[in-house]
């Protein structure tokens, strides 16, 4: 069984299947392939500018939150759309 650290080492060797983005708010969607077909993982990060480099950050802040909600909600819509245009095809 993989454990946190080596799932993020083999998602960040990947590209993910699509990313959302609304100012410094970032969703990325991962999709990996399992045995009962593919399977979609969704991260969240806050991205900002520290000394001239730009970092992520898992915390939001209040004015992060609707925003947040409205990339997750884009997730959501995108992953089923994902999945129903997969069934028509092996259907």
């Amino acid at each position: 069984m993989d454990t946190e650290s080596e799932v993020s080492m083999s998602e960040s060797k990947s590209r993910p299947a699509h990313e959302i983005r609304y100012g410094s708010v970032k969703v990325v969607i991962w999709k990996n392939a399992t045995a009962n077909g593919h399977m979609f993982n969704v991260t969240a990060a806050r991205i900002y500018k520290d000394d001239g480099n730009w970092k992520e950050s898992s915390g939001f802040g209040l004015d992060d939150l609707l925003v947040l909600a409205k990339a997750l909600h884009d997730a959501f819509a995108w992953i089923h759309t994902q999945r129903a245009t997969e069934n028509t095809k092996s259907a």
